[in-house]
């Protein structure tokens, strides 16, 4: 049945015998090609009755599905012609892991954070309206981002425009109890039917005109009422909001999914629809453990290194840390397997918080518990930083709390995509005042950073790769770094390679190629960003080396850019060429495609060196004239 779903529209065609079929052969087709190619597995098996059931009911591309985050969103591919796109899913120029306009008409809206549809949705509700159209618009939108404060935004804004809006919460992580959908199925019917409010509103007109007690006894009478539904109804929480509730409903049960659809669409008010579904439903073994299938490799996966990642090395290093400091806590905003701080919460849980996903709520949390003589640890991926940017600058850098931010995920993490890529925090917090950023070659170096970190008096950002680290010895006792101090890794004199975190042994083995041309490069670990090491910066400036920097983040903003701006206002003429991540966003692919197609690279790095050491000095410093924006460089 499935192989015959060319489009949507080919959904609406079938019998409700050939929908559950299309439902089972759908969920065997996504078992077969996640396991094969990777993928996010759990959720995407949980939603395939409430995918088919939206898509018979529904006229996408004139009616718009949105998907928040876009983990569930892989049925919603397959059946609007993807399906032969799969064995792609996630590999560099292949299919997208989350839904992408450009990708298909029937993706509205590109997602990869949470809880932004139904912001998204209302948006393009009123502009519906604005424009005398007539379509429906549905947000579908999991349990996990209604933690986001961003959510309940657009539904208080969507409750007061009252705008004609469906709202799916796809909730897989309650349990349907029978008494309790018994009840609510009931309360729901009553409410949809036509002559509920008809009647409600009648009844009060007359209570109303009854002398002396009239206005009081309706006013009980809507109490009582209130009360009830209180009592009884789950939703209230939502109809305070303004919407409509139904549910909860069993999202298995295709018959009453069907249903409640067909219901809400006929509704001209914002309509919120519970639907209880279980991950990686289909899969017993996701079925049991949704945590742990969340998200599978696929079936060719790399050999899992010997040494640990540099996200197990930090949650180690904060838990040791973590017994002989009690002032340390560590936050988490919904990622607390993903950051390691189950490490830490399993030794001191009361010393661990997760506030889901709300980062915008945890930094500024984290503000608060420094000002109370906390040090906290803020675990964040660099991506989801981005969301808490006015928090980081108002509510910690301004009053220079001593915040820590472990940056994990800094720099290109592959098969996620654009909306995954760790390569913006640089550039968005070099320019904080108060702010010290940094970031290690190795594992080694890392727990030194952290314990530093601990050390100062202000916000500090530690960033580290997704990666394994490289290997060195973890059995150092942690020692206190020198702050904007670089490190010398490997001696030279005709080419000065200044690299940031993982890019340090891209340079040592570019170095290692210059020297069978001939060519002797300085390798120099930075370790910080802000401050710069202005004194190695001077040296340097003085060398007639030219300097070529590497950094797995943003070009535009990041720290070759800053070395520039050093030279610059120092009316220093120096040849520096910034290899980084240029101005365009990094799709998805393995970590090792990726690098090659921004040019971070050995091989790459050696040629841009060589090329930039036998450049005439003239054309050499035109480029960096042109590149730099002082008054006082650029001549006239």
């Amino acid at each position: 049945m499935l192989e015959i779903i060319k489009d949507p529209s080919d959904v609406k065609t079938l019998s409700r015998d050939e929908l559950q079929q299309l439902v089972d052969e759908t969920r065997q087709f996504l078992i077969e090609q996640i396991m094969a190619v990777g993928g996010h597995f759990g959720s995407n098996l949980g939603v395939v009755e409430l995918t088919v059931a939206l898509h018979y009911v529904f006229d996408s591309p004139r009616d718009r599905i949105l998907w928040d985050v876009g983990h569930q969103a892989y049925a919603h591919k397959a059946l609007t012609g993807r399906q032969a796109q799969f064995p792609t899913l996630r590999q560099y120029g292949g299919m997208a892991g989350f839904p992408k306009r450009n990708e298909s008409p029937h993706d509205f809206f590109g997602v990869g954070h949470a809880s932004t549809s139904i912001s998204a949705a209302l948006g393009m509700a009123v502009a519906r309206d604005l424009r005398g159209e007539n379509h429906h618009v549905v947000a579908v939108i999991g349990d996990g981002a209604m933690t986001g404060g961003m959510a309940f935004e657009a539904l208080n804004h969507a409750g007061d425009l009252k705008k004609r809006l469906i709202v799916i919460l796809n909730d897989n992580e309650m349990s349907i109890a029978p008494n309790v959908g018994a009840v609510s199925q009931y309360l729901t019917k009553l409410r949809t039917d036509p002559h509920y409010g008809r009647m409600k509103s009648e009844i009060e007109t007359l209570l109303k005109k009854i002398p002396a007690i009239g206005h009081k006894l309706a006013g009980a009478a809507e109490r009582a009422k209130d009360s009830l539904k209180y009592f009884m109804v789950q939703g209230a929480l939502f109809e305070e909001f303004g919407f409509k509730y139904f549910g909860p409903i069993n999202g298995h049960d295709l018959s009453s999914v069907l249903s409640i659809l067909e219901q809400a669409k006929e509704l001209t008010s914002p309509v919120l629809i519970h639907v209880v579904t279980q991950k990686g439903k289909g899969y017993p073994s996701a079925e049991t453990a949704p945590d742990k299938l969340h998200s599978v490799g696929g079936a060719v996966t790399k050999p899992k290194k010997a040494t640990p990642s540099y996200t197990q090395v930090f949650a180690d290093a904060l838990t040791e840390l973590a017994r002989t400091d009690e002032r340390i806590v560590a936050i988490t905003a919904a990622m607390p397997s993903g950051t390691g701080l189950n490490r830490f919460a399993a030794e001191f849980p009361e010393r661990c918080f997760d506030v889901g996903i709300a980062e915008q709520h945890a930094a500024t949390f984290c503000a608060g518990l420094s000002t109370a003589g906390m040090r906290p640890v803020f675990a964040v991926y660099s991506t989801f930083l981005q969301r808490a940017y006015d928090q980081v600058i108002h509510d910690i850098c301004i009053q220079n709390l001593p915040v820590v931010f472990a940056i994990d995920r800094a720099g290109l993490v592959g098969p996620d995509g654009e909306t995954h890529q760790g390569v913006f925090d640089v550039a968005f917090l070099r320019t904080v005042p108060n702010m010290t950023i940094m970031m290690p070659k190795d594992e080694g170096e890392l727990r030194h950073m952290l314990f530093t970190s601990l050390t100062l008096q202000g916000p500090v950002a530690v960033r580290y790769p997704r990666e394994d680290g490289r290997g060195v010895a973890l059995d150092q006792s942690f020692m206190r770094l020198p702050i904007g101090v670089s490190e010398i890794v490997r001696e030279g004199s005709d080419v000065a390679l200044l690299a940031l975190g993982p890019m340090v042994a891209v340079a040592e083995n570019a170095a290692l190629m210059l020297n069978q041309r001939g060519i002797s490069a300085l390798v120099i670990n930075l370790r910080f960003v802000k401050p710069l090491d202005e004194a190695m910066l001077l040296r340097l400036a003085h060398s007639d080396m030219p300097i070529v920097t590497l950094e797995e983040a943003s070009a535009a903003g990041g720290v070759g850019g800053a070395i520039l701006e050093f030279y610059a206002t120092h009316d220093l003429s120096v040849r520096v060429h910034p290899i980084g991540i240029a101005d365009h966003f990094v799709e998805h692919g393995s970590r090792e495609e990726l690098l090659h197609h921004v040019g971070l690279t050995a091989d790459h790095v050696a040629r841009e060196a060589e090329t930039l050491l036998h450049r005439p000095q003239s054309e050499a410093q035109t480029r960096v004239e042109k590149r730099n924006i002082s008054p006082r460089l650029v001549k006239k």
